[in-house]
């Protein structure tokens, strides 16, 4: 069983959008991984989130290096997501697509709240939202999708 398992999200520029790079992963460093969203297109940027897992925090990191070294760009997740606290009208139609229970209703006061420390990025919330309260941030760009 992994040892070491993190979520991180991959951007791929147009140039390496159609390389194997993600199976090179287990067959090169002996990761697995567990793609939660995906998102790439011929000639196009792409960006792709999984779950990687190794036996060892080392060949993660190998990992890591090698996809950065082929002009893969690497981010964590914990803050691609964000809620606009000014829009949420607390109608909870987010909370009910949720994989990890990173939205939920706090009680008594029937508001939304969203953990950052529990989200995937599987993007569920965004699609789902009918006032566009959950959106979708990018840190190196500074741009919301």
């Amino acid at each position: 069983m992994p040892l070491y398992s993190k979520i991180v999200i991959l951007h791929f520029p147009p140039e390496v959008a159609q390389k194997a790079l993600v199976c090179q992963l287990t067959k090169k460093f002996d990761l697995m991984f567990n793609i939660l969203n995906a998102r790439i297109s011929n000639r196009k940027d792409g960006f792709m989130v999984l779950e990687l897992s190794s036996d060892t925090r080392s060949g993660f990191n190998k990992g890591i290096t090698f996809l950065k070294d082929q002009g893969v760009e690497v981010s964590n997740p914990e803050h691609q997501i964000y809620k606009d606290e000014e829009i949420c009208t607390h109608c909870g139609a987010c909370i009910a697509v949720c994989p990890t229970e990173a939205l939920y209703i706090k009680r008594p006061e029937m508001e939304v709240i969203f953990n950052k420390d529990k989200c995937s990025v599987c993007e569920l919330c965004i699609l789902t939202c009918p006032t566009r309260a959950m959106g979708l941030f990018s840190k190196n760009t500074e741009e919301v999708f």
